[in-house]
């Protein structure tokens, strides 16, 4: 009994973790992923970086050089303010 227990929490969770993996990269361009899966690896806020980063090359079709700054090698991303006149893009 034990053992279908563990077996059926195991299937649980491949099942949601292949569900939560589509959906991220469903979102966007391989380009946009990639580029912005190193943009945020060191960022404290991954989900956070992952979508703004993802909105942001979606629209440019760039994404600077490094985990942060560089923002002059991508004018269009470095330039992208959210509603409160702030920088948008990570």
């Amino acid at each position: 009994m034990e053992k279908m227990k563990f077996a059926t929490l195991l299937l649980a969770l491949v099942l949601v973790s292949s569900l939560l993996e589509t959906t991220f990269v469903q979102g966007g361009s391989p380009f946009c992923d990639s580029k912005c899966a190193f943009r945020c690896s060191k960022a404290h806020l991954q989900k956070r970086c992952l979508k703004y980063c993802g909105i942001c090359c979606e629209k440019c079709n760039c994404v600077p050089s490094g985990t942060y700054g560089h923002k002059d090698e991508c004018p269009c991303y470095r330039d992208l303010k959210n509603s409160k006149g702030e920088p948008k893009c990570p």
